[in-house]
């Protein structure tokens, strides 16, 4: 699809705003001038706005949206890529077409058409399972080194992580999409179901001080899928867990507490919202030191004190875990989370990382 045509396809859209969020972003409601909802996945919820009036261009234009918990942002053609699972432009045109009733143009035939799969809605745990499926190990991939370079080298357990070489990017509202390379993460429920994915986009050229080894993009971290109450998991929960916002920090945490469990949200507000297995009994809330951090944290010490769990906090001396492993080392992370966790969990959950 042609950047004019997109860009025209995305005009028609925004003038018909509130209807084609009434159709894509079904579980959303009106507000004024916005059209508020979970995210552009069509999750319920109400951290994403649409501006349903406005210019056709420029700030305040009609049709663009911003998720406030994700930062991810876009216009209505994002809405119907993301809600619907698509993958190509061709897709999304033909079915922003379909919607607008707009002629179809003559197809040209497409190499290799017979592997397309059918679309699936994003918003369903199929979507999130075809992006993982199409991922392999990470296993002496760009994944490993990354996470190696950042100083975690404890990649127990890490089935929830996989690398895909060529995963779709697009940079901004009327830009084609890009591929890059990224890591790919599973967003399971307390069953191990799958319910979203993960995307972090990585820089092929691999580690700096300035990226930290993700891709040289705007948002090099999005999240698709059913995310809320759900988490990346490392190990299997049973009377104790540890539960933070981000991969990078939950498994530099586990570089030294190496046998405990852990669950990675995927932000403060999902980390906030995660949900307890009934086994539990002591919960590790591991803070990232930030505002946002802070206000999870303590939602979260509420939630648990209410079902009876026991909740402790583990600070960074930075800004977070991630930041203590490599500016820090290894000694003195596990020297400051020894003396921050339960005496009876020390031998039980730190002797392998001696």
């Amino acid at each position: 699809m042609a950047r004019d045509d997109a860009s025209e396809l995305a005009r028609r859209l925004a003038r018909d705003a509130e209807a084609v969020c009434r159709h894509y972003l079904s579980n959303g409601r009106r507000q004024g001038r916005y059209w508020t909802v979970g995210d552009v996945r069509n999750t319920t919820g109400r951290s994403m706005f649409v501006r349903l009036s406005g210019p056709e261009s420029g700030p305040g234009a009609a049709g663009h949206w911003r998720d406030a918990a994700s930062a991810e942002h876009g216009d209505l053609l994002d809405v119907i890529r993301e809600s619907c699972g698509f993958t190509s432009f061709r897709d999304v045109a033909n079915e922003a077409r379909r919607f607008l009733s707009l002629p179809r143009p003559e197809l040209e035939p497409e190499p290799n058409r017979w592997w397309r799969k059918s679309p699936v809605l994003l918003g369903s745990p199929e979507a999130a399972r075809r992006l993982f499926g199409m991922s392999r190990s990470i296993a002496g991939t760009l994944v490993e080194a990354y996470l190696r370079n950042r100083g975690i080298t404890a990649l127990h357990e890490t089935g929830s992580l996989r690398f895909h070489p060529r995963c779709y990017y697009r940079p901004d509202d009327h830009s084609p999409t890009e591929t890059w390379p990224a890591m790919i993460a599973a967003v399971t429920d307390l069953n191990g179901h799958l319910t979203g994915a993960h995307r972090t986009w990585l820089d092929p050229e691999g580690f700096s001080e300035t990226t930290l080894g993700k891709a040289r993009i705007d948002t090099p971290k999005r999240a698709m899928g059913d995310l809320l109450g759900h988490a990346v998991r490392f190990g299997v929960a049973g009377e104790v867990m540890a539960a933070g916002e981000g991969i990078e920090t939950m498994l530099s945490l586990r570089s030294v507490l190496p046998t405990m469990p852990m669950v990675a949200a995927l932000s403060a507000a999902h980390l906030a919202a995660i949900l307890f297995p009934d086994t539990l009994r002591r919960l590790y809330i591991a803070r990232d030191d930030d505002p946002a951090g802070d206000g999870a944290m303590a939602t979260l010490i509420d939630r648990a004190q209410e079902a009876g769990i026991e909740a402790i906090v583990i600070s960074p001396r930075l800004g977070d875990f991630n930041e203590d492993l490599r500016l820090l080392g290894f000694d003195a992370l596990r020297a400051a989370s020894r003396v921050q966790i339960a005496v009876r969990d020390v031998a039980r959950f730190m002797e392998l990382a001696a």
